[in-house]
């Protein structure tokens, strides 16, 4: 194989990697963009669970409460 043709291919193979780096890199920036997604909506779920999980400790409180004054009511009766 001559010299020029061992060039030929090695540019091929240059340009072939250089394609491929390329890509990688898009692949990478993609996959950052969405993982910054991924976590703010994370974040969203969680405040949200912990909203819900504190209007439910206010709901049974009153439940309880209601209980209670029942019970007091069903006593005095």
């Amino acid at each position: 194989m001559s010299q020029t043709d061992k060039q030929g291919i090695q540019e091929q193979d240059l340009r072939a990697l250089e394609v491929r780096v390329e890509e990688l890199i898009r692949a990478c920036s993609h996959l950052k963009d969405e993982n910054k997604t991924l976590r703010a909506r994370e974040q969203e779920l969680v405040s949200e669970r912990d909203r819900l999980a504190e209007k439910n400790d206010q709901a049974r409180e009153r439940v309880e409460d209601m209980i209670g004054r029942l019970k007091r009511l069903e006593d005095e009766a």
